[in-house]
C-alpha cells in the first residue's frame, strides 16, 4: 500500500492543501475545550483561619492536615477553650505526622493557636 503525498491529497479534495491551518487548530482547541482542562494557577493565601468548633476528631484531623498541605504559611486554628480538640491538637503538634509540617505553634488565648507551617508533601491516612 502506498502512502498519500500532499499532492495526492490536493488532487482528491480539489483545494489547495495547507498542512498548518490556524483555523483548524482553533476549531480543534475549541472542541477539546483545552482552556477548561489546563489547570489555572491558584493563589495560596498567606494566612488562614480554621475554626474547629462542632468538628469531630476525625474531621478536625483532616482539615488541619489539608491546611498544612495547602501551602498556607500562617494560620490561626481555633479549637475552643475546653474539650477534646484542644488536647488532641496539642498532642498532634508534638507527636504525630503533623509535627514535621509545623515550624511553630503558639497559643493566642485559651482556645486558639497561631501556627506557622512549612511545605512538606507527605501523605496521611488515619488519625493518630
Amino acid at each position: 500500500m502506498r502512502q498519500l503525498s500532499d499532492q495526492d491529497i490536493c488532487n482528491m479534495i480539489d483545494v489547495p492543501f495547507t498542512p498548518d491551518d490556524g483555523g483548524v487548530r482553533k476549531k480543534v482547541r475549541g472542541e477539546l475545550q483545552l482552556s477548561k482542562r489546563i489547570p489555572q494557577k491558584t493563589t495560596i493565601p498567606s494566612h488562614a483561619t480554621l475554626d474547629l468548633h462542632m468538628h469531630t476528631v476525625e474531621q478536625a484531623w483532616g482539615e488541619i492536615m489539608d491546611l498544612a498541605k495547602s501551602g498556607t504559611r500562617d494560620a490561626t486554628i481555633i479549637t475552643g477553650a475546653s474539650g477534646i480538640l484542644k488536647i488532641k491538637f496539642q498532642e498532634w503538634v508534638r507527636e504525630s505526622v503533623l509535627s514535621p509540617h509545623i515550624i511553630s505553634c503558639n497559643p493566642l488565648n485559651n482556645g486558639s493557636f497561631a501556627v506557622r507551617f512549612r511545605k512538606i508533601n507527605d501523605t496521611y491516612d488515619a488519625v493518630p
